[in-house]
């Protein structure tokens, strides 16, 4: 039989009554921070879906599976999109870093040295 279990250890303390220590979050994934940015322009400019993936000449399904970060699009799908919202490709993968850099600060923290210089997290060239 070759059922798989998770692969993830149980903490137990040493100590009855000492809490298990928290599990590091992971970093998010890059086509969810993508599909965030996409789906909170779209909202903020009061569009539907249809009408956006109707303009950047995509299905309506993928375009959702995109925004909710379960599909990894293309860059050519990324930049039609952008573009049907007003963005450029450039524009969607700066907001997509400020949201990186964003996310990952607020994780580290000061204990862990963030500098909140303009530079920390990811930086990626269009």
């Amino acid at each position: 039989m070759t059922s798989q279990a998770p692969n993830h250890a149980r903490v137990i303390p040493l100590r009855p009554g000492t809490p298990a220590p928290a599990p590091e979050p992971r970093e998010p994934l890059w086509r969810h921070l993508v599909g965030d940015v996409l789906r909170r322009e779209r909202l903020a400019q009061e569009r539907t879906l249809k009408d956006v993936a109707d303009e950047a000449r995509i299905s309506m399904p993928y375009l959702s599976e995109v925004e909710r970060g379960r599909k990894e699009a293309s860059s050519e799908v990324l930049a039609a999109a952008a573009q049907a919202l007003g963005l450029g490709l450039g524009d969607l993968l700066t907001r997509a870093h400020g949201e990186l850099v964003r996310v990952t600060a607020r994780r580290a923290g000061p204990a862990r040295g963030v500098s909140g210089t303009a530079h920390d997290g990811l930086c990626l060239a269009a």
